[in-house]
């Protein structure tokens, strides 16, 4: 038995690639490379794009350049132990190291839902309110509402290192993905681990939980707005600004909860369905919402072929 204070010899943790598949790591690293690099390189525009174009110096967009950021922090988090089993296979892990890239994987997270939740609320005030959207959005209330979902999160998770690092863990501790999360470290706790889980529990109901009712709240209310409207074709312009939104929600939610499923009825299914839902959980937000935005959000769109055409004309001239 270790204990992870300094008492005692430190726990050994040991990551996990895609067992019975070790063989063909290097061609599996090859996908998810490709789709972190994409990832990375389309929020990366994204930011650029809004940050040099003042004409999307507007809430929507402020709060998308916020959802850019939590995307990359997350792929940041999460590519450097996956590409080391899978290119390495250097499975080691200090606990200390697990515990912090369990804080930034789960802060990320809930980041990430909250943001979701305020361009819900921007999309809301657009349709119902107008008039006097910008009044209402202004550039404080913006920076307060993505001061207040950082704090939510980087303050909710903090107490779970502390809980996790007063248990005792075996000498040898195999988690089961190739980066660390809070339930994944719990199953591998020798000690009493309630008081882990139910925090763990609370982190969920008072973070991605709520905000998921106070979603479908908002789009309850957008769809009655919208239904109001008169004119058909003005519904369908309405509408239409929430598409981009209602991906990244879908997009985010749908992996989330086929991983919730998975943990909670798929015990008896391989241990490579698990590990891919989670892979999935964490990989395809970043990766889609910078693609759904460019192609659904024509101010986006435009300026990147913009930008895109100016740089392969002035290349062309050179």
């Amino acid at each position: 038995m270790s204990s992870s204070n300094g008492s005692a010899i430190p726990p050994v943790f040991l990551l996990t690639g895609f067992p019975g598949l070790e063989h063909s790591h290097i061609w599996i690293s090859i996908p998810i490379c490709s789709m972190y690099l994409t990832a990375i390189a389309g929020n990366c525009t994204i930011l650029f794009i809004i940050k040099t174009d003042q004409t999307l110096h507007e809430p929507m967009y402020y709060f998308l350049s916020m959802l850019a950021l939590s995307d990359l922090g997350l792929s940041s988090t999460t590519l450097p132990t996956i590409l080391s089993v899978l290119w390495f296979n250097h499975r080691v892990i200090d606990f200390n190291a697990c515990l912090v890239q369990m804080y930034f994987i789960h802060t990320f997270s809930i980041i990430e839902s909250g943001l979701l939740l305020s361009m819900a609320f921007d999309r809301l005030v657009a349709i119902r309110n107008p008039l006097r959207y910008t009044t209402i959005l202004t550039n404080d209330t913006i920076i307060k509402i993505g001061v207040g979902v950082t704090l939510r999160a980087a303050l909710l998770v903090f107490p779970a290192s502390f809980f996790l690092k007063r248990l005792q863990y075996g000498g040898i501790n195999v988690l089961s993905y190739s980066f660390c999360l809070h339930q994944d470290i719990l199953k591998v706790v020798c000690s009493d681990r309630r008081m882990s889980s139910i925090y763990g529990l609370m982190v969920v109901i008072s973070s991605m939980a709520l905000d998921s009712v106070l979603l479908v709240f908002s789009y309850i209310m957008i769809l009655k707005t919208v239904l109001s409207i008169a004119s058909r074709v003005e519904r369908l312009r309405a509408l239409n600004t929430c598409i981009s939104h209602i991906c990244a929600v879908l997009t985010f939610y749908i992996p989330m909860i086929g991983l919730s499923m998975i943990h909670r009825y798929g015990k008896n299914a391989p241990p490579v369905v698990h590990i891919l839902m989670a892979n999935v959980y964490l990989l395809v937000p970043p990766l889609m919402n910078p693609i759904v935005y460019s192609v659904k959000t024509k101010q986006i769109r435009t300026r990147i072929v913009r930008r895109f055409l100016r740089g392969k004309d002035s290349s062309g001239t050179s």
